[in-house]
């Protein structure tokens, strides 16, 4: 990379801070238990974890919200969760990461998504899921889109963050990226599989090789060629501005419309510690760069950095401007 291109995204970095950007999807409470084991129980032929530490974070779209966040921008979060325990701990959680949530919305006639995992040592033992996966109800969707019509005003980028937990109906999803197109905003989207093919006239997707290949309904193939064919495919099938497929030690192939050609950027992590939440800071910071006057190249160049910061660090982690501009040559 040259200098004019270090110079470059170092401004793009230093327009991070006060961007408004709204996430919209399904927001989780991440439970973690974590101890030791030395003995198998008496009980039953299963180990007993001595309880060293527990704590919780936010998962799903609550943790894209989160890495806003630590970049400095401005996150608004429209989600749901459930009138319960879990519900008012995930929302202090956000509100002291600085997320706004005023988006998020109670729905007595669901739970708020739990994932609680039991570790011992580095390997997780048990995983207790606590949710709901049917669509959100027209009442609680109405008061949703109602905020998000709110935050669109001011807002300089969307994220939807689709986990499959009901959040992103197809009429929430069509009714998002129209918006989005009439604002002249950037609209990116984290897939589900679900989904995959509802998220039309996008700015942007960002699936890892796995999601890419089962969106596009194709078993897996090896080779450059392969991936070509698979992001333009994709490209066309959504009629999206871009595709960004996140191909882990490959680094990452960024889809343009009109060029058939992809720019492929090749990793930058020097080792692999923890891949958790790495799709999550990937579209952050594609996104908050689009909004703050980048290129798509510009973006994905910085989201692959940022990438290699977080798998770096054990657990669901963020990068800062600072860690980033630390990385840039």
């Amino acid at each position: 990379m040259t200098t004019e291109q270090t110079k470059r995204l170092k401004e793009i970095l230093n327009h991070f801070e006060g961007q408004e950007i709204i996430v919209v999807g399904d927001i989780m409470l991440d439970h973690f238990i974590k101890g030791t084991v030395s003995r198998i129980s008496p009980e039953a032929p299963v180990p007993v974890v001595d309880v060293k530490k527990e704590f919780f974070v936010a998962g799903g779209a609550g943790n894209v919200a989160v890495n806003l966040a630590a970049l400095g921008a401005k996150p608004v979060l429209v989600s749901v969760v459930g009138q319960d325990l879990g519900g008012e701990m995930l929302k202090g959680f956000l509100r002291d990461k600085k997320v706004n949530i005023y988006g998020v919305t109670e729905d007595p006639d669901r739970p708020t998504t739990q994932k609680i995992r039991v570790m011992a040592e580095q390997q997780q033992i048990v995983r207790f899921d606590r949710e709901s996966k049917k669509t959100i109800s027209p009442s609680v969707s109405a008061q949703c889109m109602k905020s998000f019509e709110l935050a669109i005003k001011t807002a300089k980028g969307v994220i939807l963050s689709d986990y499959g937990k009901g959040m992103l109906s197809d009429h929430n999803i069509q009714t998002i990226v129209d918006m989005c197109r009439k604002h002249k905003i950037p609209v990116c989207v984290d897939p589900k599989i679900d989904n995959f093919k509802k998220y039309k006239n996008i700015t942007c997707m960002t699936p890892n090789t796995k999601e890419a290949w089962e969106g596009a309904g194709d078993s897996p193939k090896q080779g450059e060629e392969a991936i070509v064919k698979l992001g333009n495919k994709i490209l066309k099938m959504l009629d999206a501005d871009s595709i960004l497929i996140t191909r882990s030690a490959d680094g990452m192939s960024l889809f343009e419309k009109g060029n058939e050609k992809p720019i492929t950027i090749k990793a930058t992590a020097r080792e692999v510690y923890d891949v958790t939440g790495a799709g999550d800071t990937v579209i952050s910071v594609f996104t908050l760069a689009l909004a703050a006057g980048a290129k798509l190249s510009e973006a994905a160049v910085l989201a692959n950095y940022a990438a290699g910061i977080v798998v770096e660090k054990s657990g669901t982690a963020t990068a800062t401007r600072e860690e980033i501009e630390g990385v840039l040559k």
